[in-house]
């Protein structure tokens, strides 16, 4: 299990954007901010942004969010490409994983890997 997790974000404004819109249909919300933080999560922050203040170069991250519904799935993934997302795969079912697996993946603006998952039959 994850208490939190953290990444940090070449464009600030950009990926506080993405992240808003697209973690509103899964209940995410910003939670705590301070300086160039923000903190999302229903309850309380669990998931994290910063600006990028170490390292150089890129290795991309998977982030996959849980939805409690397949009209979650699907509207994480309409507000994540409203915003200029890339696609990487459309909401679908993915009986690779399990015969419930429905995920959409698209790609955040610091280039991460971010999907919304819903794990309940059809």
């Amino acid at each position: 299990m994850l208490d939190h997790i953290s990444i940090q974000c070449a464009d600030f404004a950009a990926s506080a954007a993405f992240y808003d819109a697209a973690l509103a249909p899964l209940g995410g919300r910003r939670v705590l901010e301070f300086d160039q933080a923000i903190g999302y999560g229903i309850d309380g922050p669990d998931f994290w942004i910063g600006q990028q203040e170490t390292g150089e170069g890129f290795r991309e991250t998977h982030i996959a969010f849980r939805a409690l519904t397949r009209e979650a799935v699907d509207a994480f993934f309409a507000a994540a490409t409203a915003t200029g997302a890339e696609i990487l795969h459309e909401p679908r079912v993915w009986p690779e994983y399990h015969p419930d697996y429905y995920g959409a993946f698209v790609r955040d603006p610091d280039g991460n890997n971010v999907e919304a998952v819903c794990h309940l039959p059809g």
